[in-house]
């Protein structure tokens, strides 16, 4: 019988497109409303298939603080949010939340 050879899956190898991205951000919000960490290592991916080092050149971070911003364990300062959302290209929009009234 043959050995099965597993890997890791890496989300960030999958995201090709700024719509893919989007769209993989939308389904974290979607996923886990409310929860920063969540959000924000949803974002270290998306950075990561851009390339990190770009993202914090166009953030104006450090790479370092921008892994650690984005690394899940932590949830980052709200600037910090939308500076990383600027330089992937993602906007934040908002919406009415469904009321049962």
């Amino acid at each position: 019988m043959a050995k099965t050879i597993t890997t890791r899956y890496d989300v960030a190898e999958h995201l090709r497109t700024s719509e893919e991205m989007a769209a993989y951000l939308e389904a974290c919000f979607e996923e886990a409303p409310g929860d920063a960490a969540f959000i924000a290592k949803a974002l270290g991916d998306i950075a990561r298939a851009k390339g990190m080092s770009q993202v914090a050149r166009d953030a104006g971070l450090s790479r370092e603080s921008l892994y650690k911003a984005l690394s899940g364990e932590r949830s980052p300062a709200f600037e910090t949010i939308l500076k990383v959302m600027g330089a992937l290209g993602i906007k934040l929009h908002a919406e009415a939340a469904q009321t049962n009234s």
